[in-house]
């Protein structure tokens, strides 16, 4: 069965780098794209990145330099990358699947993990 399971949050102190993990399994990891949204307290989900089946890669205006992901296709993972951490990066963060290419809305991504929490303390 398909399964995507978000890991590596936690409590992390402003200024620190975190890498979370995406890891894949029921489908074909090498011929999808994956997604990264984050979800803060009150807030809209919205994008952080993506990483396509081509490698390519899509970061907001926002978080671009600052944010990056890549991915292992071995490990069937891809992994999230955060720099410099603020406050305002406290989220759940989610890494969805769809298929090929980066999608820029959630609805047009086709599997979701349960998300992974990250509180970033000052």
């Amino acid at each position: 069965q398909v399964q995507l399971v978000e890991s590596g949050g936690g409590l992390v102190q402003a200024g620190e780098p975190l890498r979370l993990s995406c890891s894949a399994s029921g489908f074909t990891f090498d011929n999808v794209a994956i997604g990264w949204f984050r979800q803060a307290p009150g807030k809209e989900r919205e994008g952080a990145g993506c990483i396509s089946a081509g490698h390519n890669t899509f970061y907001p205006d926002s978080l671009r330099g600052r944010f990056s992901v890549s991915r292992d296709n071995a490990k069937n993972t891809a992994y999230p990358q955060m720099n410099n951490l603020n406050t305002e990066d406290t989220a759940v963060y989610y890494c969805p699947a769809a298929e090929f290419c980066c999608k820029p809305t959630v609805p047009e991504y086709d599997y979701w993990g349960q998300g992974t929490q990250v509180l970033v303390s000052s």
